[in-house]
């Protein structure tokens, strides 16, 4: 069994989406005052790689909560979209891996945007959905979407439609993930647990894939 963590590192000067703040961490507890040690730690719930529930978008829509813990762990595939030379991933990119799909709960867009986490051009151009491509992979039966980017729409977007499209179906997003290189081909279970806060719209998650072979 071989384990393979999808997850970016937290700190106090990693990238986050613009216009959010990274978060602060202070020692609010010393081994010379109080004989423990304890951090006091602000973030927000869009920090790293995260979950986006329907709430995130949606006045009424579900929280991180609301969801059976089951709805955080399945079988996973990776899309490979790694030479792709577009920056918008359309229906008929997707189609050939439609019976792949149909034997997952996550489908994961492997880009290889997550090898320019830290520079500003991982905020630029990376490849999203197009309208088309979204709904057809979102009328499959998935738990969960997730990009090695840091939004399945483009920074700039006003409305965001993909966001819309998959959590309109309570389809789950993940967000900034790593190392989806390493699954291409690869035949694993992902687990993407959240943090167990009450009417939560997001929460960064420690995502990782189980391959089944070693």
């Amino acid at each position: 069994m071989r384990t393979i963590d999808l997850s970016h590192l937290i700190s106090t000067n990693m990238p986050v989406y613009p216009g959010t703040e990274p978060p602060k961490m202070k020692t609010a507890c010393t081994l010379a005052k109080d004989s423990f040690v304890e951090k006091e730690i602000t973030l927000f719930t869009h920090t790293g790689t995260h979950l986006d529930a329907p709430a995130h978008i949606f006045t009424d829509g579900k929280t991180l909560d609301s969801y059976p813990v089951s709805g955080f762990w399945g079988r996973g595939v990776v899309l490979d979209f790694n030479d792709f030379s577009g920056s918008i991933i359309t229906e008929n990119d997707v189609l050939p891996y439609a019976d792949l799909i149909r034997q997952a709960d996550f489908v994961l867009l492997h880009t290889g945007w997550s090898k320019l986490w830290g520079s500003h051009t991982y905020f630029e151009d990376y490849p999203v959905l197009s309208a088309d491509a979204a709904c057809f992979l979102a009328d499959f039966s998935l738990k969960g979407i997730g990009v090695d980017a840091i939004s399945v729409d483009k920074v700039e977007t006003v409305d965001f439609s993909v966001h819309k499209t998959f959590l309109a179906k309570d389809t789950l997003i993940i967000e900034n993930l790593t190392n989806l290189e390493l699954l291409v081909g690869q035949q694993f279970n992902l687990y993407c647990f959240p943090l167990k806060i009450s009417t939560v719209d997001g929460s960064p998650v420690r995502a990782v894939a189980i391959l089944d072979k070693i």
